[in-house]
């Protein structure tokens, strides 16, 4: 008898998906936060620290490196975009690029921090049960052609 898949044995996206749906989560949830208030406040984190753990979830266990990478990338590239646009959002108005990335970054550490331990902690949890047997990935369905 073989045992239910769980959480931990459901990942079959491979990497290149998994970081355009973190990409794309993450824009939702800059944007939304930015329509309810004129900055990014702890909506945007909230939902960050709910989307990177969910993202080490969805990988195939042959791309958990890309996706261990992928938690401080996006919020690095979120700010230096806002940085460029409108450094309002994230910093002070008269900042520079490199000043209000790092002030976005520095003001979301708590977000950063929290979600990038739970990414690392759920990709070193499926690695560990893969390693004992545990948990067998499962292979993605190939189309009928």
């Amino acid at each position: 008898m073989t045992a239910a898949p769980t959480i931990w044995d459901e990942g079959t996206e491979p990497a290149r998906r998994v970081v355009l749906l973190g990409v794309a989560l993450t824009l939702t949830a800059a944007a939304l936060d930015l329509l309810l208030g004129h900055d990014l406040g702890w909506i945007f984190d909230v939902c960050f620290v709910l989307i990177a753990p969910a993202l080490a979830l969805r990988v195939h266990p042959r791309d958990f490196f890309p996706i261990s990478l992928t938690p401080p990338l996006l919020l690095l590239g979120l700010f230096a975009v806002i940085a460029l646009m409108e450094p309002a959002v994230i910093a002070r108005a008269d900042d520079g690029l490199v000043q209000a990335t790092l002030s976005g970054l520095a003001h979301h550490s708590w977000a950063l921090f929290l979600g990038y331990a739970a990414c690392l902690a759920f990709l070193q949890i499926r690695r560990r049960r893969i390693a004992i047997g545990l948990a067998r990935p499962r292979r993605r369905p190939q189309p009928v052609r």
